[in-house]
């Protein structure tokens, strides 16, 4: 055996999620595999690289060093793939390197982008984790990144990264059944939903830290499953769990999305970029800015939430639009996510 680069990248993953589970996710391997190959590697080396502890996987003193050397290898080897590719199909063409978190603005995003910057190429690079994009940008393996910051869970932002903030503090709703007892009220209060079973993606950055304080501050202390959002949606739909989800959700007949009182679970949505790029960074910005606007618009019970809070999202609407109802059981009801 030989050490190769996915093997590096193997070990880069584990370190930075701290976890064979989220490593292997972010991987797209199964556990098993990943667990075989880092016990290859270490066999190969001759010593661990990780202890195993029961809250994750950390490195030991000669896995530091290992990753260390192997970080530069990854991102280099990363950007040359990239950069290569790059210039074989556009033989120096302009390409704008996008990375995002899932946000229902991201269609509308890219739709603008093409008018705007036309004849540049985009690429899209799609994570739950946040500052695994960050750290693309850094490298320079991404132009920019649209992440969300889970408030209380600040991001690790590398230095050297230009931000602009699209929305400072973005209410997360929740998600629940239609018939759900809760789902009569246009605003949910969070001890109402104590007896449920709520479902939370660990793999996104912040996410069960966040939703783990506030259900600890409200004083309730649920059965909490772990998993993907997707998986969340069909077990939400037919009453088994509720879950936080983005206020731009879509409508679903089966599922009702519905603000928390207080809103006490929010996060910060920002674009980031490498400096060099001020023309791209301003047009992704303003086109993310319009594509978000049009999303909220479009999402009843967040237009109505915006109406509420005198959100300027709203400002400058033409004459007819609808606006907001005034608070009451809202009768579309949207997905989670």
């Amino acid at each position: 055996m030989e050490l190769e680069v996915r093997h590096l990248r193997a070990l880069c993953a584990i370190a930075d999620t701290g976890s064979l589970h989220k490593a292997a996710r972010r991987l797209g391997v199964s556990q098993p595999s990943l667990t075989t190959q880092l016990r290859r590697i270490e066999n190969f080396i001759g010593a661990p690289l990780f202890a195993r502890e029961r809250t994750g996987c950390r490195p030991t003193p000669l896995g530091r060093s290992v990753l260390s050397r192997a970080r530069p290898l990854v991102g280099e080897m990363a950007a040359l793939v990239v950069e290569a590719k790059a210039a074989a199909a556009h033989e120096g063409g302009p390409l704008l390197r996008i990375g995002s978190t899932a946000s229902r603005a991201l269609a509308g995003w890219l739709r603008r982008l093409r008018v705007r910057l036309p004849g540049t190429d985009l690429s899209l690079h799609m994570d739950v984790s946040a500052n695994a994009l960050l750290r693309l940008v850094a490298e320079g393996q991404l132009d920019v990144a649209f992440v969300h910051e889970v408030e209380g869970c600040p991001l690790q932002v590398p230095d050297g990264l230009e931000s602009r903030v699209l929305v400072q503090r973005e209410p997360q709703f929740v998600s629940l059944a239609r018939d759900h007892p809760a789902a009569a009220s246009a605003v949910v209060e969070l001890t109402d939903l104590a007896q449920d079973c709520w479902m939370v993606d660990p793999t996104v950055d912040g996410e069960w830290d966040g939703l783990s304080r506030v259900l600890r501050s409200a004083g309730i202390d649920p059965t909490v499953l772990h998993g993907d959002y997707h998986t969340a949606a069909s077990l939400i739909a037919v009453g088994e769990a509720v879950a936080p989800c983005q206020p731009t959700s879509v409508p679903r007949e089966d599922m009702a999305i519905r603000p928390l009182r207080g809103d006490p679970l929010a996060v910060r949505l920002l674009l980031f970029s490498h400096p060099g790029t001020p023309d791209l960074f301003g047009a992704a910005y303003e086109t993310l800015s319009a594509a978000y606007r049009d999303a909220a618009l479009r999402a009843a019970p967040y237009r109505q939430w915006l109406g509420r809070h005198g959100s300027p999202l709203l400002d400058g609407l033409p004459p007819g639009t609808h606006r907001p109802a005034p608070d009451r059981a809202d009768a579309c009801g949207t997905a989670a996510g």
